[in-house]
């Protein structure tokens, strides 16, 4: 499976689930269930790498700002999420936090910003094809602090200053 590949299967079942994160995850489980155990370790590498790369404090923040506050671990499911809205808005969320306000203009923290299950996929698959457990990828991901500058998310001067757009329209 190639990066084409892999953002094809990601539209496609989120679209198949109408945007529900869980549904999202179970399509994906049944889709991937189709491939061979080789394709789902492939589709997995590129998911955990995606993850690797959006562990940063200014992924972070914009995430802390959607969703109200964010923990580490409702942050890795946030990246879980943004990975599961395709390319366009990943790769935007990357080139610039603040470009979420446009890129999600009807983000809702009830309904969106959290697809825990998402992440979970590609292993409930190969297990389903298997029956063994995913092989450790050999890729560091949601450990440790994340690249880049760390931000103070509780001081609101600095806050909308770094994220202008998402302040205006999240910020307290």
């Amino acid at each position: 499976m190639d990066e084409t590949d892999f953002w094809q299967l990601i539209d496609d079942t989120r679209e198949g689930a109408q945007g529900d994160p869980v549904e999202h995850a179970d399509l994906l489980v049944e889709r991937l269930g189709e491939r061979t155990p080789d394709e789902v370790i492939d589709f997995a590498r590129l998911f955990e790498a995606r993850l690797a790369r959006a562990w940063r404090w200014d992924v972070w923040g914009a995430a802390d700002l959607l969703l109200g506050g964010a923990s580490e671990e409702g942050f890795e499911f946030f990246c879980c999420w943004l990975v599961g809205q395709g390319r366009e808005v990943f790769e935007g969320a990357l080139a610039d936090p603040d470009e979420l306000a446009d890129l999600v203009p009807d983000f809702d923290e009830e309904d969106d910003g959290d697809a825990e299950e998402l992440g979970d996929a590609a292993a409930q698959a190969y297990e389903q094809l298997t029956a063994l457990p995913l092989p450790d990828l050999g890729i560091r991901t949601k450990t440790g602090e994340p690249s880049g500058d760390s931000i103070d998310f509780d001081n609101a001067r600095t806050m909308a200053e770094r994220f202008p757009r998402l302040w205006d329209r999240y910020g307290s």
